[in-house]
């Protein structure tokens, strides 16, 4: 394996693992394991989740299959490739815009109106009764439903990974396993709330300031890698270049969090709308 496909490997796998860690997804399925919970039955808990986990999974993966088909048609095209890099940079700034202005204005969150009817469709799947087709046919359409809600919040990544992929013109054997990397790594913490779930009896509930570090953490990497694939594509050809890289978007990610939430407090000066910051005297 060269070093050009190795660094290819470390990013997708990088990439993927920040990618997993997508509020959107999280607390929706964080929100269905809880309301499943409510039954006491680890069998339902189990098919239920699992089912929903592979459905939006599979739906993630043709979005993916998609993209990558298409910006390797289009590859041809010089403009192509900084376009969607200017996309994958629109969608970094509003992410880090929804970590000190959670959705104020434009915001690749779920929408507040959304919700009562992720609940009732959430229910829905609860009346589905002990019929195996019905539960599972319920959760598939519950499934399809949140990936179309859920598409402007988590469409960043794929977007950046896919032009990455496409860029080095690899061959569809290696994408295809490019593919299964990054959707085994971005499946591992959902498998673990899942997991979790299913042998305790309990869930846990991500919050809003969960949320928007998450989405800090996000948006700076997506951030980053977007300048260097505008800048100079190359440098993502090297192992050590591909690892700095990811290392100065969390460093920044890092920085951020201290400075906005312990530094300024401690001035008195406080941005953005998170409720608990507060200035010190």
């Amino acid at each position: 394996m060269n070093l050009n496909a190795q660094s290819l490997w470390i990013s997708t796998a990088l990439i993927s693992f920040v990618d997993g860690f997508n509020p959107c997804s999280l607390w929706v399925l964080s929100i269905l394991i809880a309301l499943t919970l409510r039954t006491g039955s680890r069998k339902k808990i189990f098919i239920i989740g699992l089912t929903f986990i592979t459905v939006t999974a599979l739906v993630y993966v043709l979005f993916i299959v998609g993209l990558f088909t298409m910006l390797t048609f289009a590859r041809f095209l010089g403009w192509i490739q900084a376009a969607v890099s200017m996309l994958a940079l629109f969608f970094a700034v509003i992410n880090i815009k929804d970590y000190f202005w959670y959705k104020e204005g434009l915001s690749f969150t779920i929408d507040d109106g959304q919700k009562p009817g992720l609940y009732k469709r959430m229910r829905r799947v609860l009346q589905a009764g002990d019929s195996l087709g019905a539960l599972m046919a319920a959760t598939v359409g519950l499934g399809l439903g949140v990936s179309l809600i859920e598409f402007s919040c988590t469409a960043g990544f794929p977007v950046l990974w896919s032009n990455l992929v496409a860029a080095q013109n690899v061959t569809p054997l290696t994408f295809a396993l490019l593919l299964l990397l990054y959707m085994v790594i971005y499946q591992i913490d959902e498998f673990g709330i899942f997991m979790v779930a299913v042998v305790t009896l309990r869930a846990s509930k991500l919050e809003e300031k969960h949320g928007r570090i998450l989405k800090l953490i996000g948006g700076t990497l997506m951030l980053t890698l977007s300048v260097v694939m505008l800048v100079n594509p190359a440098l993502m050809n090297e192992v050590l270049n591909s690892i700095t890289i990811f290392g100065i978007a969390f460093g920044v990610a890092v920085l951020v969090l201290v400075v906005h939430r312990v530094l300024l407090p401690h001035f008195g000066i406080v941005i953005g709308t998170e409720q608990g910051i507060k200035p010190r005297k």
